[in-house]
């Protein structure tokens, strides 16, 4: 893998382990409900499991991601920025919150298009 696209990689691997931590630490705290404009704290609190759940997957898409750039496998690392995108999209949709497909899908259709490209 060439240096941009391990630097675009571990930028998205990093940016989902905060997902990781948003998620499964801080949802019923401020920085959670403000990050994912959650109508209150009492929902928060009765979504908790489910967000720290989704905080694990972000974490498992964080470690594919790192395994792709140990083991120098483009061809996992592509799997996970597919998936990474196809995610934020669909979130973005389900959600009604444009933000998600910004913060999620964009690094890494750029990723992607990188990759793709070979620079």
């Amino acid at each position: 893998m060439k240096t941009l696209t391990i630097i675009l990689l571990a930028f998205v691997a990093i940016e989902h382990f905060y997902f990781l931590i948003l998620e499964m630490f801080f949802w019923t705290k401020p920085k959670g409900i403000k990050a994912f404009n959650i109508k209150s704290e009492a929902f928060a609190k009765e979504t908790k499991v489910l967000a720290a759940n989704q905080g694990l997957y972000n974490g498992f898409i964080a470690a594919g991601i790192i395994f792709s750039i140990i083991k120098n496998d483009i061809s996992t690392a592509l799997f996970f920025i597919i998936c990474i995108i196809i995610a934020g999209i669909y979130g973005a949709y389900s959600t009604k919150q444009i933000k998600l497909f910004y913060f999620q899908s964009v690094p890494a259709i750029i990723t992607l298009i990188i990759i793709l490209f070979g620079f």
